[in-house]
């Protein structure tokens, strides 16, 4: 009967551990990286890059910030759902056009980070 009760109890306890991680959640994806404009156009970019980049599925924060060190230079943070998600964002129309328009204006990437967010205000745990 002991024998039983041990089997039933470790069943039991793989059921639950499998539920548990049937319910984990995939990490977040997250991007921050510098981009450079071309002299002088750093607020042109900025604009072109806050037109396109609204209604994106699967994106949680999208952030762009002028850096105070370098006048010609943008730092954009992203937070995904998933790396899918990102990556099926760059073929959304309205981040094509984006893409296209702010071309002829981006000197260079010249820092770039991938990370795994794990929480923060907004994300959720």
């Amino acid at each position: 009967m002991a024998r039983r009760g041990a089997l039933a109890g470790g069943l039991a306890a793989a059921a639950l551990s499998g539920a548990a991680k049937s319910q984990e959640r995939k990490p977040m994806y997250g991007l921050i990286g510098q981009m450079l404009a071309t002299p002088g156009k750093r607020d042109e970019l900025l604009a072109i890059l806050a037109e396109g980049t609204g209604g994106m599925p699967g994106c949680l924060s999208y952030v762009i910030a002028k850096d105070p060190a370098n006048a010609d230079a943008l730092w954009i943070t992203e937070v995904w759902t998933t790396k899918e998600a990102h990556a099926a964002s760059l073929k959304l129309p309205a981040v094509q056009a984006a893409i296209t328009k702010a071309r002829p204006i981006i000197a260079g990437f010249p820092q770039h980070f991938e990370t795994e967010p794990v929480t923060g205000q907004g994300l959720g745990a």
